[in-house]
């Protein structure tokens, strides 16, 4: 039992050192990664209306209310 502590005290404590950092870099106060692109510009070319009705009218069927309630 001993020997077997012994052996996973050291994997134990390097399991910690391996983390990677997880944060984003930031260069002068700025996020040095890349922009993300919005939904409405690169599914339904920049039309922000569209993309506000497809998203209600799927929200609409998801309530149960008006599902069960015609």
């Amino acid at each position: 039992m001993k020997r077997l502590f012994i052996t996973l005290l050291p994997l134990c404590l390097l399991a910690g050192c391996l983390e990677v950092d997880q944060h984003p870099q930031w260069v002068k106060g700025q996020y040095a990664g890349k922009k993300d692109n919005r939904q409405f510009a690169t599914w339904f070319h920049n039309d922000r209306l569209a993309w506000w009705g497809t998203i209600s009218n799927r929200n609409q069927h998801q309530n149960e209310y008006n599902r069960a309630n015609p």
